[in-house]
């Protein structure tokens, strides 16, 4: 049974760690880290492609001097010799591992590493529920942009129904006291996602000139069956070109969770906007990781 703090989502969190993840952040941007992991061994498993979350966890572990681990599917026995999950969950808490670092496109997966592993658990994205390092990466992002979030305007645009940042993401815009605007769709954006700080808008023109922050999501053309909508009229209604930047306040920033897609959600005019943040999402997402994960281990 798990007997140590685990981060599935930022619901794990509370106010006060938030403040202390964000100013560990600071901090580690600001000055090289201590090696705070060292003998920490550190165990990143990873069912699907990675390349920005993969890398930062790896760059953030090493940083903070834990020893890592990368296994991929091909190196578990559980997926081809007939043990089951719980099994080399209960290997590697033998060995001593400290962390473990889960994607998978299971909803649940990481939770239910969590109840047999003797350590901490990172949920690293998992199906389309939730990823909360990427959520607080992009927080932070905002809150160095804008001091504080309460009553500014996030629009989150596009595929938010398969989007496990969004999900994680509007979770703490309302605790920062954001005003969050879902625009897309209804296929993309159903109903019920509306409600207290988060309204629905179909018109991503309605809200260009009050966005503070608009954040671009790609479709997850893998998780639809048939698509609901046309390449095209995708395009025309949602995609962040050149006639509707010029419509952006100047003091606006446009954030992408990555990977972007050129043509689609974004024009290559917004690459050279000023308020352009996706390096900056990139930079801190390694110091961030190294905040959760000095946090989970050596407490407040």
């Amino acid at each position: 049974m798990r007997t140590r703090r685990s981060l599935l989502d930022l619901d794990d969190l509370g106010t006060e760690e938030f403040e202390e993840i964000f100013a560990r952040t600071a901090a580690f941007e600001s000055k090289p880290p201590e090696r705070r992991l060292a003998g920490i061994a550190c165990v990143n498993i990873f069912f699907e492609p990675s390349t920005r979350t993969f890398t930062s966890f790896n760059l953030a572990e090493l940083r903070l001097g834990a020893d890592v681990v990368n296994l991929t599917p091909t190196d578990l026995s559980y997926l081809h010799k007939g043990e089951t999950i719980e099994d080399t969950i209960v290997t590697l808490s033998a060995m001593g591992i400290g962390v473990l670092v889960v994607r998978h496109p299971e909803e649940g997966f990481p939770k239910s590493v969590a109840m047999n592993f003797d350590g901490h658990v990172i949920n690293a994205g998992d199906g389309t529920h939730a990823h909360p390092t990427q959520a607080l990466l992009d927080l932070y992002t905002m809150l160095e942009e804008f001091g504080s979030l309460r009553e500014r305007v996030v629009a989150i645009v596009g595929d938010v129904l398969h989007s496990r940042v969004a999900h994680s993401l509007i979770a703490g815009l309302r605790r920062l006291g954001a005003q969050t605007v879902l625009v897309g769709p209804e296929a993309f954006v159903p109903e019920e996602y509306a409600g207290e700080g988060v309204r629905i808008e179909r018109s991503f023109d309605a809200v260009l000139g009050s966005a503070d922050v608009i954040l671009l999501l790609r479709i997850q053309r893998e998780r639809f069956v048939s698509m609901p909508i046309s390449d095209e009229e995708y395009k025309r209604r949602y995609c962040l070109d050149e006639k509707r930047l010029a419509r952006v306040r100047d003091a606006t920033i446009v954030m992408h969770p990555g990977p972007y897609n050129r043509g689609t959600e974004l024009a290559d005019c917004v690459l050279a906007f000023a308020g352009w943040r996706y390096a900056k999402q990139v930079l801190h997402g390694i110091s961030v990781r190294m905040a959760v994960l000095d946090l989970l281990i050596n407490g407040s």
